[in-house]
């Protein structure tokens, strides 16, 4: 990562992302942002690999940033690092096309090692979240077939396996342990069910995982 934006209005929690994201990224230039209107503005300028968003700001939300990247630089990843864990913050943040969400309430360690897993094409998740944003998905249920049902898509059957343990949240190197393969097969299929699919997160991976009836199985 060159060149990482930091939307945040506290000065001390501002300082202390800051820490944490030249611990991850040590040659990354981070450009730091108070307000929304100011992140906006940045995105408009200059081009960013990463952004850690914060979403309740003085002058709006964090969201706005997220829906700036995504319409301008969408080879941008948005991350939100906040303290709201609750559905009215988290979905439309991953609606509006973020990456990630982690919260301020982990301890340091853990937001390094996520942070870190950005660099393995891993969306970082805090664990409460993947589990919340599993749990919406898994209870959500799509009508019956029809006219207009969507094709069904045909994976095979490691394929399957992966993409179950994507939607439960296991990390990459975690799956290749549990299914005896490298972390780099495992990222391969990844890419190629993402592709099948035509899915781009882990949350759609989820959704899709439900509606294959993958969730069933053992």
């Amino acid at each position: 990562m060159d060149h990482v934006l930091l939307l945040e209005d506290i000065p001390e929690i501002r300082m202390w992302l800051k820490t944490l994201i030249q611990q991850v990224f040590p040659q990354a230039k981070v450009v730091e942002c108070a307000r929304v209107q100011d992140a906006v503005a940045q995105v408009n300028q200059q081009r960013f690999e990463l952004a850690l968003l914060d979403l309740g700001l003085p002058d709006g939300s964090g969201v706005t940033v997220v829906a700036a990247l995504r319409d301008k630089q969408p080879e941008a990843q948005s991350v939100i690092v906040t303290i709201h864990d609750d559905d009215e913050h988290l979905f439309p943040a991953l609606q509006a096309g973020a990456f990630g969400y982690l919260l301020k309430e982990q301890a340091r360690e853990l937001l390094v090692e996520q942070l870190q897993r950005i660099s393995q094409g891993e969306p970082p998740l805090s664990p409460s979240i993947a589990r919340k944003v599993i749990a919406h998905f898994a209870g959500q249920r799509r009508p019956a077939a029809s006219s207009t049902a969507i094709p069904e898509v045909q994976l095979t059957e490691r394929e399957s396996e992966v993409l179950l343990r994507v939607a439960k949240g296991f990390t990459l190197p975690e799956i290749g342990v549990q299914l005896g393969l490298s972390r780099h097969t495992i990222a391969d299929y990844v890419k190629q069910i993402y592709r099948k699919l035509n899915v781009s997160s882990r949350a759609e991976a989820a959704l899709e995982a439900q509606r294959l009836g993958l969730f069933g199985r053992n």
